[in-house]
């Protein structure tokens, strides 16, 4: 039986296009022109030996193979990446403090820590979940060496990553119903919330009344009582859990939200080799959860 060995470029290509939702993007990613790239998807199918995409409007969308072939590239372009780092960085010592937001406990840092911890096995990382007030309060006091922050604000050292739109979130299993004559019930973390107030600005600019129904200091929370229909929340869609759902404008007859800016904060400039490869990797997987969270694949 002769063996397939696929091209990690054509995987890393592919991969691209599917986390930038364009293979026009892609292109400029990886340094190639788009021709290139449809040369290279059409190379894929070959070695794969079977349709990984369709037509879907006037661009691709993924076969049942197609998924399957994704899952599998994914996994060989960070497997391939995680080799160079380690190779390179196998002398990396040193403590690392980092911090983040709850809404990416789950989504970023399990897959962050481990690719880390696999590739610097020297390297002593301390995680903290918290807000957004004591997470900027730590960088300033240098407490934290990175924190994962929303907005900008607060530190001299930080670096842009993505700028998700805000959303209304309500339950998936309970039907969203406004009744003109009531004020609206929110949901919202314990003051001061950036959120909350986009929201309540949001709400007064639309001459809609609210009220505060729930409040929590803990994300967890939120998504229990919007889950129980208790009202809404306002949140981006990452790390959104099954049982709640971002609402459509129209449909809900709310009104539209900013986006908000997502930025890693630095303690310092100079900061080491270990902790400027954690940031790397933060910022990666930050960038490949926004792609994922808010698809425009064409």
């Amino acid at each position: 039986m002769n063996q397939t060995t696929f091209d990690l470029a054509v995987l890393r290509s592919f991969v691209a296009g599917m986390q930038l939702g364009s293979f026009a993007k892609a292109a400029d990613r990886v340094g190639r022109s788009t021709s290139a790239i449809s040369a290279q998807l059409r190379k894929l199918e070959e070695q794969a030996g079977i349709e990984l995409f369709r037509k879907s409007g006037r661009g691709l969308a993924l076969t049942d193979a197609g998924e399957v072939m994704l899952g599998y590239a994914r996994r060989l372009v960070e497997l391939n990446d995680e080799a160079a780092v380690a190779v390179r960085g196998v002398d990396l010592e040193g403590w690392i403090r980092l911090g983040l937001q709850e809404d990416f406990g789950e989504a970023v840092l399990p897959d962050v820590l481990g690719r880390f911890a696999r590739a610097h096995p020297k390297v002593r990382i301390e995680a903290r979940v918290a807000r957004n007030t004591e997470l900027l309060e730590r960088i300033d006091t240098g407490q934290l060496d990175l924190a994962l922050v929303w907005g900008m604000a607060g530190a001299k050292e930080f670096e842009p990553i993505a700028a998700p739109r805000m959303r209304w979130i309500g339950s998936s299993s309970v039907p969203f119903q406004q009744h003109a004559s009531e004020p609206l019930p929110l949901i919202a973390f314990d003051r001061p919330c950036v959120f909350h107030s986009a929201a309540t600005a949001a709400l007064d600019r639309a001459g809609i009344k609210w009220r505060v129904a729930f409040t929590s200091p803990s994300l967890a929370g939120l998504w229990a009582a919007a889950a129980a229909g208790l009202g809404v929340t306002v949140r981006t869609c990452y790390g959104l859990p099954s049982t709640v759902r971002a609402l459509d404008d129209v449909e809900s007859g709310l009104p539209p939200l900013p986006s908000i800016p997502l930025a890693l904060h630095r303690a310092s400039a100079g900061a080491s080799a270990p902790v400027e490869r954690l940031a790397s990797l933060v910022i990666d997987s930050v960038r490949e959860t926004h792609s994922a969270a808010e698809p425009a694949f064409a």
